[in-house]
């Protein structure tokens, strides 16, 4: 009889198989790569990969969940500390993350969004509308928190401006993924465009 094996073990497991395939997804794009590819790289057998992921679709969603729920943490807070310097810093360490834009998952989802899998049947990938509303909401929360505070006095609706954060910063990866990080000035527009998140959320003096 197999020794029976523990739920902790599958998730870790999991976690270490699908770190894996962020890897090849990265290395090669979403086309790419093949449930084969990503086996090799793990090092584990067919059976043994079958038995967490169905196919190659069903692997990038998963991917996905794991990287999108790594940066909905770093958007909260992790201290009682002032909102807006917390929220800046995320936004600035944005820089690093975009000017090594080749070593992302820009062009493999770039490529999953563009093909006709996903085209034909985005009924079937409930979860990309989710990981949009999810982190509208964790950025939504973060400027509620600040309302609530009394360091955030919003001129337009918190939603509103969690999707412009949203529009932004996707616009400006997908702009420097095709023509490089010295012609889209990330640095420069970063700073322009936390001058105009600071305008809209108009934080107080003493949350500066």
């Amino acid at each position: 009889m197999a020794p029976k094996v523990s739920e902790e073990y599958k998730r870790e497991r999991k976690k270490e198989l699908i770190k894996a395939a962020k890897k090849v997804f990265i290395e090669k794009g979403y086309v790419h790569t093949s449930m084969q590819d990503i086996m090799d790289e793990a090092g584990v057998s067919r059976g043994a990969f079958y038995s967490y992921f169905d196919n190659i679709d069903h692997v990038f969603i998963e991917v996905l969940k794991y990287h999108d729920q790594q940066d909905v943490q770093h958007i909260v807070p992790s201290d009682e500390g002032p909102i807006w310097p917390h929220l800046k810093r995320w936004i600035e360490a944005q820089q690093l993350h975009i000017e090594a834009i080749d070593q992302s998952l820009v062009h493999a989802k770039a490529e999953f969004f563009l093909s006709s899998k996903y085209v034909k049947n985005k009924n079937n990938f409930p979860y990309i509308a989710e990981r949009y509303n999810r982190t509208a909401e964790a950025i939504e929360k973060v400027l509620l928190e600040g309302v609530q505070r009394g360091e955030f006095s919003p001129k337009l609706h918190p939603s509103s401006i969690a999707r412009y954060l949203i529009s932004f910063i996707n616009g400006l990866m997908l702009d420097t993924f095709q023509l490089g990080h010295e012609k889209t000035k990330v640095k420069e527009q970063l700073i322009v465009f936390i001058s105009s998140l600071e305008n809209l959320i108009n934080p107080a003096h003493n949350a500066k």
